[in-house]
């Protein structure tokens, strides 16, 4: 389908800024009216590409036929249909169309809502509307849309670029070319290797169109806007997607003899066999579980053949008497539950829709079995742990004046509360917990404000611009992308950019000294060196107005540099202007990083103000390769003068303590992996409860490494890693590589980790970690190297998809020990029935292959749907992480099968026997498993006691799962009510009328005429219900039983969270024990290096 371009004059590259703005009615300025969207939405369609990404109906169709479960139905209908049992090859074949519609119908359904998800976590767009910048998905955007570009963004379209600092554009996947391309405004572009200008669409080819950004291209470095020229499939990678349509094959699967060796072909054809076969069986595609459940169902297809043989082997291989192929059809499908994909792929389904309710949005299903076993989250501080909502609370000028913001906590807002300035004297010294542990390790909480107590300061007074402040403000306001602007329809002050940008420009519009008003007056940008998060520091150069407030000399231009207090004071061979302007020095520096610390032990941020005059007018060189903009960077970036330092204070989320507190009781560890400060990321974690306000509870060689920089924890090998009692739970500074590291680390000692990021660097830790979580405000390629977007960056949304996975992989385990217990019961009975001959001395079945595939598709199918739709148990986050390796078949489920299923086996045999022996002398009749007869009468009563005993056994069995150790009459140990099982059962709907409907079905199938001797080999009965209710009774009081023991005993347990001294998150990590056993801190040791034993610390 072909998407419909914009009329243009020329092709867009040819034309100027001001011919693209008019030829799409658009404005740069204020970008396009909310009226203009829908009319373009309909007219160029939604920006997609038509490559038949969705998963074709068909592969869902040929992926139900392949299912193992229904191949055996296929084999039974076919031997029925040989053996000219029409009846049973009929109801075969409709049971057969029945799960294989019923499983497209939910499996297609299924597919649509992953596809609506994936693309809630697709690359959106910045663009501007009615003059709002706005974030909406790629989908969205039009032509004449304006976009904002920053590095890491995916390009949403064909863009002209109207905007460019040191925008630079990877275009590798489209036109080859492995350097990133620079991008300009200009329409003067030049033929290659002429001098002749561009004045054709022809002359130039995508690649040399630099005034153009492609879409699907990424941006590596700078920052940049442009108008949006074409959109889907009319764009550059559209037309190349539209005529391409490449395979592309896994690595050995070529038959080309002549590069790879004569044998290359016989190797290729089986690998590529194995691949087909493995694919449509399902063994070698999908997610782990469903791989998992699919190599059970081929399993137990084997295990049906071999009870098959068994049956005839028992009957001496008399094939020509159909009741024993009739009975080998039976016993085969009764050890197969036909509806265990459908279930399971319903209950995925429900699960990340629950997640996106919880902004939580799921780009790879595996995640989700994943999240049920994580053990330990390294998460990011700013927007994550924290509102990411910033305020510069404090301003630190080399004159030792310090400027406070007070009575303000709205981060917009420039006019709101005050600035106060005062001197200061240097801070008392700080004391020392570590000096103060005894052996015994005792240590009593002292309040922060006793213990170290603030440094002394002159009398506040109302903030006056000096000269040294002006200087600070005009670096901070000039070194920065940020805007801030008040919106007089709206009424209020609205803000665009980086969070810690946008408080140092609010706080410049606190003195009437924003980026905005200064351009205004003549300040012009020439040069722009980008954040980059290895160096931790961007610059600028500024043009500078002849007539200037700052009194800068104007034949020089100005460097402003801003960044990490360490990165930038390295740099420094200055302090401060005018008078107090000196050389800096070991000393200096030191009270410089002592101030630092000051600040960052109140938990803000801390940013160093630098600046420096160029050696004339800068001028743009004509050599822009990589190398020589790091040569012109380092040049900018040396001999700067130290301005001052600003402490932006960014606020815990009140959400985030009682997170990391579930994450505590969860067996979950918690690291916060942060690029501020150490100081600052320690006030963070203590506030939030990562770490205890007073590490003394630790001894002192654990509360070392509880807090380290990022340098010192690269420094350490991996065997001195390895060697150290707990990782660190605080690594500040810290850069991508670091992450990398602590992944690592994590997975040496067996742990399974979740890690969030959101920056372009931030993509190799998360594509490597366990659980890799992009933040939704994120750049979109650390989103595709993710496998969960969080929509709103908060981190009790982490801990929300982890409640729902283990949720899921709860129910997921109740399920799968509903289905095999009743598969389990029926072989027994089946098995055992090997043993009833009849005159002919032939087996008579004590249920027939209908009654079991009743059961099997009808009875027990809604009630294992019902519990995949199951509320997560109270507990479930009081519970330590599951064990990736055994995942669902653990100790627990597979011994309980195994009860449950001998226990129901036993009691149907019984039923049977009590019958057809206690009541009618054990006549079996004759040929009772093809026709029904005066003969027959007690095999097929005692049929249908069994039918309906199994029946209500297995639909009661579902309630019995709503808990796998807790009695059903008291499912909440909470609930104080007398009798609290009707309102238990009530709680789930679904599950309710399944187990209703479905034993009220018995009734239909007993007692309609031909219905029941026909099809279902049984009749009514009268007397036989008394038995069935009684061993009905008995096997939920058995259930019950084994339930009380494995409780009374502690027996099949899951391991218990072991709880230390302290617990992250406990009431913001202020209350403790004032004593560490040693006994809790073997526990805290133990817990990072075993799977079976968790301290939360």
């Amino acid at each position: 389908m072909s998407t419909p371009t914009p009329e243009f004059p020329k092709h867009p590259f040819l034309l100027s800024i001001q011919e693209v703005e008019q030829a799409l009615e658009t404005n740069i300025d204020n970008g396009l009216a909310t009226n203009q969207v829908p009319q373009r939405q309909e007219k160029y369609g939604p920006n997609e590409l038509d490559v038949g990404g969705a998963i074709a109906w068909y592969t869902i169709f040929i992926r139900q036929l392949a299912n193992a479960m229904v191949l055996v139905l296929f084999f039974a209908m076919a031997l029925s249909f040989g053996i000219k049992d029409w009846v049973e090859g009929g109801v075969l074949a409709a049971v057969i169309i029945l799960n294989v519609s019923i499983g497209f119908y939910q499996e297609y359904g299924a597919e649509k809502k992953m596809d609506a998800l994936r693309a809630l976590s697709s690359p959106s767009a910045t663009v501007l509307r009615d003059g709002k910048t706005i974030v909406i998905p790629n989908a969205e955007v039009v032509p004449g849309d304006i976009v904002s570009l920053k590095m890491g963004d995916t390009i949403p379209a064909d863009i002209r670029v109207i905007e460019a600092m040191n925008l630079n554009c990877d275009e590798s996947s489209l036109t080859g070319e492995a350097i990133p391309v620079e991008k300009v405004t200009a329409n003067d572009l030049m033929v290659h290797g002429t001098d002749k200008q561009a004045a054709e669409e022809g002359d130039l080819g995508i690649g040399d169109r630099i005034n153009i950004a492609y879409a699907t291209t990424i941006v590596r470095k700078g920052r940049g806007r442009g108008i949006v020229i074409a959109t889907g499939m009319a764009t550059e990678v559209g037309k190349i997607a539209a005529s391409t349509a490449k395979k592309h094959r896994k690595a050995g699967r070529s038959m080309n003899w002549k590069k790879y060796g004569k044998a290359q072909p016989i190797k290729g054809f089986f690998r590529r066999t194995y691949d087909f076969f493995g694919k449509f069986l399902g063994l070698t595609e999908g997610t782990p579980l469903q791989i998992k459940l699919a190599k059970l169902a081929y399993f137990l297809f084997f295990c049906a053949l071999l009870l098959a043989v068994v049956v005839f082997g028992v009957n001496k291989f008399n094939l020509a008497r159909h009741e024993i192929i009739i009975y080998a059809i039976s016993t085969g499908i009764a050890i197969i539950p036909e509806s265990l994909v459908a279930v399971l792929t319903i209950t995925m389904v429900v699960a990340t829709t629950v997640m996106r309710k919880a902004n939580v949005v799921v780009r790879d299903l595996s995640a989700l079995e994943a999240l049920g076993g994580v053990t330990n989250i390294c998460s990011d501080k700013t927007g994550t742990l924290t509102q990411g909502a910033m305020i510069v609370k404090k301003a630190w000028l080399p004159s030792k004046t310090v400027y406070t913001v007070r009575d303000s906590m709205d981060p917009n807002n420039p006019t709101a509360g005050s600035v106060t300035q005062a001197e200061v004297k240097p801070e008392d010294e700080k004391r020392d917990y570590d000096q103060e542990r005894t052996t015994q390790a005792i240590k009593f909480d002292v309040p922060d404000e006793k213990a170290s107590p603030p440094a002394k300061k002159e009398p506040e007074v109302e903030a006056e611009i000096t000269p040294d402040l002006r200087m600070f403000l005009l670096s901070a306001a000039l070194c920065n992308l940020a805007t801030v602007r008040y919106d007089e329809q709206d009424e209020k002050w609205k803000t665009t950019g980086e969070p810690t940008e946008i408080a140092l420009q609010v706080f410049t519009h606190r003195f009437k000294l924003g980026k905005k008003g200064l351009e205004a007056k003549g300040w012009r940008q020439l040069a722009e060196f980008p954040f980059d998060s290895s160096i931790k520091r961007m610059s600028v150069i500024y043009e500078v107005p002849r007539d200037n407030d700052a009194q800068v000399d104007a034949t020089n231009s100005l460097v402003f540099t801003k960044g990490a207090v360490e990165r930038v004071l390295d740099l420094c061979s200055h302090l401060g202007i005018g008078e107090d302007r000196q050389p800096m020095t070991e000393e200096i520096k030191t009270q410089v990083l002592d101030q630092m610390t000051n600040f960052a032990s109140q938990g803000q941020r801390v940013l160093a103000i630098a600046y420096k005059a160029w050696d004339g007018k800068y001028t743009e060189p004509e050599d822009r390769s990589p190398s020589a903009d790091d040569a012109i960077r380092a040049t900018a970036e040396s001999d700067l003068t130290l301005l001052g330092l600003a402490g932006i204070y960014d606020p815990p989320r009140r959400e985030t303590t009682p997170a990391i507190h579930e994450c505590s009781q969860a067996g979950i560890k918690v690291h916060m992996l942060t690029g501020d400060h150490p100081e600052t990321a320690k006030a963070i974690a203590k506030e939030v409860g990562i770490i205890p306000h007073n590490l003394g509870v630790f001894p002192a060689h654990i509360a070392e490494h509880l807090v380290m920089k990022a340098t010192d924890f690269d420094k350490l090998t991996d065997e001195e890693i390895d060697a150290l009692e707990e990782l660190p739970l605080v690594i500040a500074r810290c850069a991508p590589e670091t992450k990398t590291r602590m992944i690592d680390a994590l997975r040496r000692r067996n742990a399974f980790m979740a890690m969030t990021g959101d920056g372009v660097n931030d993509a190799p830790s998360l594509s490597r970690a366990d659980v890799g979580i992009a933040m939704g405000s994120g750049s979109d390629v650390a989103k595709s190297a993710s496998k969960i977007v969080l929509t709103d960056d908060k981190f009790n949304s982490i801990v929300a998809a982890i409640r729902e996975g283990r949720r899921m992989f709860s129910n997921i385990q109740k399920f799968v020990l509903h289905l095999l217990t009743s598969n389990v019961g029926e072989v027994i009975l089946l098995i055992a029935g090997l043993g009833f001959r009849d005159a002919s001395e032939l087996s008579v079945f004590p249920i027939s292959p209908l009654e079991i595939l009743w059961i099997n598709m009808l009875t027990s199918s809604f009630p294992a749907f019902g519990l995949g739709r199951e509320k997560a148990n109270r507990d479930v986050m009081r519970k330590p992480p599951h064990d990736k390796r055994r995942g669902v078949f653990t100790n627990q489920v597979l011994v309980d099968m195994m009860v449950y299923g001998t226990l129901m086996g036993t009691c149907t045999l019984m039923t049977f026997v009590i019958v057809v022996y206690g009541m009618y002398g054990g006549n079996l009749g004759h040929d009772c498993n093809i026709t029904y007869s005066e003969s027959c009468n007690a095999v097929f009563r005692a049929r249908a006691a069994v039918f309906a005993e199994l029946t209500w056994m297995i639909l009661l069995s579902a309630w019995e799962f709503k808990d796998i150790r807790r009695s059903l009459f008291r499912l909440n140990a909470d609930d104080e009510s007398s009798f609290p099982v009707f309102k238990d059962v009530w709680e789930n709907r679904f599950l309710f009328f399944s187990v209703v409907i479905g034993g009220f079905s018995v009734f239909a199938t007993i007692y309609i005429p031909y219905l029941n001797t026909s099809v279902f080999k049984h009749k009514g009965i009268s007397w036989e219900w008394g038995v069935v209710f009684g061993m009905t009774l008995i096997f939920i009081l058995g259930m019950e039983a084994w339930k009380f023991i494995k409780r009374h005993f502690d027996i099949l347990d899951d391991h218990k969270v072991v709880r230390g001294a302290w617990a992250q998150g406990e009431d913001g990590g202020k209350r403790f024990n004032k004593t560490m056993s040693f006994s809790s801190l073997k526990s805290w040791r133990s817990r990072g290096r075993t799977m079976s034993q968790r301290v939360v610390s």
